[in-house]
């Protein structure tokens, strides 16, 4: 067994090694003193005084400050965006809407006629950041083709006083049966961010489509007397026995009109832009001179321009848009919904931003020609915000824009 005193004396030779080392190392670190920065040496530091104490105390209670750019706040919170600029802090403060535009102010539209000079009528209509443009083509269908042709009596020869009489006449039922007008919408490749190039038509375009043709027979725009092609059959062998009987005329074919419309750009009002584009191409179509031919059976049109003859529009009717914002009752509107008072701006001519925060939608279709204010349509979707009075509102603004729309237009009021 070993004894104990050894492993004292082991223990006393460490001691004595470390006691060598010691002062090596000292004297090295001392060298290398001047490298050694404060706060790595080994000493307490020292407290800091009581003022720094509480001004240190103070920044850090301090809240900081955050501001949003204007299209941050906007997408981030687009009803309080929106609600913000029509609830001015002072009552004296008139409400502007982030486009810069009252509530109850329009673009201002503009227009160009003849674009297209392959189409029979073309017009380019722009409101804002809302560009549309529309074309019309005339094809002709044979009456021998029509499976289950209307029945219409043969009318007689035309005349100032059967012209006059035209504009009494209800052929909404022979345009719409033998479907004459055909219009289609079109949304070009990067018109809004909602449109997918290569997909089939959307949901927006269907509904302008269907909502176009309902308007173009509602308010018979157009006279299908202007789509007949007529030809007068000869005498009968008896003719001369009954000379007070007046000539007939039977239609041999009739003039379809295709109403192209392609929208360049979209930002809102979809609706407006469209009809607008299609009433001002409808007023710029030229259909030439066309005739039954009995020699050759057929349709022979002429090439003469100065023989192509307008359509005889009936009226001038305009329709108005308007947007219906009501905080509480919107999309992400839920932090208004308690403790709000209770409140709602109708806006005219929304563009595509308050279109999606409100989705009550009022369409009204006025003709003010010849000075007396005629309703051609109302359409109304979502909410119940409009009722009776505020319809009246919306009406008497509708009867402004067809005013503005007139100057547009370059027409008089007859």
């Amino acid at each position: 067994m070993v004894p104990s005193s050894h492993f004292n004396h082991i223990r006393d030779n460490t001691d004595l090694k470390l006691e060598l080392k010691i002062p090596e190392l000292n004297s090295q670190f001392a060298r290398n003193s001047h490298n050694i920065p404060p706060y790595a040496q080994n000493k307490p530091p020292k407290p800091p005084n009581l003022a720094l104490k509480i001004s240190m105390a103070a920044k850090t209670t301090e809240a900081p400050s955050l501001s949003f750019p204007r299209d941050i706040f906007a997408a981030l919170s687009p009803s309080p965006f929106l609600l913000a600029h029509l609830s001015p802090q002072t009552p004296s403060t008139p409400s502007i809407r982030p486009n810069g535009r009252a509530p109850s102010e329009f673009r201002k539209p503009t227009i160009h006629r003849g674009s297209l000079t392959h189409c029979s009528g073309s017009a380019v209509v722009r409101l804002g950041d809302t560009a549309v443009v529309c074309g019309v083509r005339g094809e002709i269908l044979l009456a021998a083709d029509i499976p289950n042709p209307p029945s219409a009596p043969p009318q007689p020869a035309a005349t100032d006083a059967s012209d006059a009489d035209a504009d009494d006449e209800d052929d909404s039922a022979e345009l719409s049966q033998l479907s004459l007008l055909v219009p289609n919408i079109e949304l070009a490749t990067g018109s809004t961010p909602t449109h997918l190039p290569g997909s089939p038509p959307s949901t927006l375009a269907q509904s302008l489509t269907a909502r176009l043709r309902a308007l173009l027979l509602s308010t018979r725009l157009i006279r299908a007397r202007d789509l007949r092609i007529l030809h007068r059959a000869p005498p009968p062998p008896d003719a001369a026995a009954t000379p007070d009987v007046p000539p007939t005329e039977e239609a041999k074919a009739y003039w379809t009109l295709y109403i192209d419309t392609l929208f360049i750009s979209l930002d809102g009002n979809a609706f407006d832009a469209a009809w607008a584009a299609v009433v001002v191409a409808l007023r710029d179509t030229r259909l030439p001179r066309a005739w039954w031919d009995d020699d050759v059976e057929a349709i022979l049109c002429s090439d003469v321009p100065a023989e192509a003859r307008a359509l005889r529009l009936r009226g001038l009717p305009v329709a108005a848009s308007f947007a219906v914002f009501a905080p509480g009752g919107g999309v992400g509107d839920s932090a208004f919904r308690d403790g709000q008072e209770e409140r709602a701006w109708v806006l005219s001519d929304p563009d595509a931003f308050e279109e999606a925060l409100c989705p009550e939608v009022v369409t009204v279709t006025v003709d003010c020609t010849g000075g007396e204010r005629r309703v051609r349509r109302i359409e109304k979707s979502g909410g119940s915000t409009v009722g009776r009075e505020l319809m009246k509102g919306v009406v008497q603004r509708a009867e402004e824009r067809w005013k503005d729309w007139l100057e547009v237009f370059g027409v008089g009021n007859s």
